[in-house]
C-alpha cells in the first residue's frame, strides 16, 4: 500500500513587489494557514519516506511554517519539474519514486495538483470529498490519497482512495471562504 499526500502551497503575496513568479513569498495569512497545516499533521500523526517539492519560493516558505507547527524537519528533495507542474509531469515524477518509499508528501502547485487527484481518484457518490476538489483546491489544502500497488510505478489513473482533504477553513474559520 503507497500513499500520497498531496499540499498545495499557502497563499503567496501578489503585489508586484517581485519581477517572477517563481519568487512571490507567503503572505500572513498564508504563513498562518500553513501552520494550521502542520499543526494537523502532527496531531494526525501523519509521516513521510520522502517529501518531494517545487523549489518555488512560496513552496519553501510553506514548508519552513508546516516544520514550525509539525514540530519535525521534512527534509525536502527539491524538484525543478514541479514547478507549474502539469498532472502528467507530477505523475511522473511519482513514478520516479523509490519502490522503498511507503509514503510520499509531494508539495506543489495548482492547477497540477488538483488535476492529479481527480485523474487518480474516481468519484465515489454525490457530496463525496473529491466532490469539493472538483469545485476548488485552495492554497495550502491536503490531500491523501492510498494506492493498493507495490510500486509507484503502478500508480494509474482512477486507482487511489481519497482518504482525506483538509482545507485552511476546515482548520481555522477565520481561514474561511475568501481564502484562496
Amino acid at each position: 500500500m503507497k500513499r500520497l499526500t498531496l499540499l498545495r502551497h499557502a497563499k503567496s503575496g501578489d503585489d508586484g513587489s517581485v519581477a517572477r513568479d517563481f519568487d512571490r513569498p507567503l503572505n500572513a495569512k498564508g504563513r498562518r494557514a500553513a501552520r494550521a497545516v502542520g499543526r494537523y499533521m502532527r496531531a494526525h500523526a501523519l509521516r513521510f519516506d520522502a517529501v518531494i517539492a517545487s523549489p518555488a519560493k512560496r513552496v519553501a516558505e510553506t514548508l519552513q511554517e508546516v516544520e514550525s507547527a509539525y514540530g519535525a524537519a521534512l527534509a525536502p528533495q527539491w524538484d525543478q519539474t514541479l514547478y507549474l507542474a502539469a498532472a502528467d509531469e507530477l505523475l511522473e515524477a511519482l513514478h520516479r519514486a523509490p519502490a522503498e518509499v511507503e509514503t510520499i508528501l509531494l508539495v506543489g502547485h495548482n492547477p497540477g495538483l488538483e488535476q492529479l487527484v481527480l485523474r487518480l481518484v474516481p468519484r465515489r457518490a454525490e457530496g463525496d470529498a473529491r466532490g469539493e476538489i472538483e469545485i476548488k483546491y485552495p492554497t495550502a489544502s491536503l490531500a491523501e490519497m492510498a494506492f493498493a500497488v507495490d510500486r509507484w510505478d503502478q500508480v494509474t489513473d482512477g486507482g487511489g482512495d481519497l482518504v482525506r482533504f483538509v482545507r485552511p477553513r476546515d482548520l481555522d474559520p477565520e481561514l474561511g471562504p475568501d481564502y484562496t
